[in-house]
């Protein structure tokens, strides 16, 4: 009967619970959701295909966001990602920049132009902006390859 009894509890000591972890799921599953990120990521950044001329001026820092105006290669004009009428740009921007019922006259404005417009259709957009009361209106350009490895 000792014999027995020793069987029983001699059994124990094989079910007891492991105290490791299983480190490889964990990785499994990270490395596809960091495969899934960087494939999805550049699809998320949306807007008007715009070649932006080079330029080494260092980029501004921002608070708020500003509104975008951008010249495609044809010429048509796009709020934010809208296109929108050139006699109707001004009352648009003062509708996107109206907060509480007040116009915000010092709201930034970006102007992206392609690089193949003239300088004249940048500076009629410009001048129509600065017109409709904004003070705050500057041009965008990308950073060369190498001015950007430099900063």
């Amino acid at each position: 009967m000792a014999a027995g009894m020793m069987g029983k509890n001699g059994g124990r000591g094989r079910y007891r619970p492991m105290a490791e972890i299983n480190v490889t799921p964990m990785v499994d599953v990270m490395l596809v959701l960091l495969i899934i990120f960087m494939v999805t990521a550049p699809m998320l950044t949306s807007g008007v295909n715009v070649d932006l001329p080079k330029t080494s001026a260092s980029p501004l820092n921002q608070d708020a966001k500003p509104l975008t105006v951008s010249l495609d290669a044809q010429g048509k004009i796009y709020l934010q990602d809208t296109e929108v009428d050139p006699a109707q740009l001004v009352a648009k921007l003062q509708a996107l920049a109206t907060t509480n019922g007040q116009t915000d006259n010092d709201r930034r404005i970006f102007v992206r132009a392609d690089k193949s417009i003239s300088y004249g259709q940048v500076m009629q957009v410009m001048g129509t902006i600065t017109e409709g009361g904004f003070t705050k209106v500057a041009l965008l350009a990308e950073q060369p390859a190498g001015a950007a490895a430099a900063q």
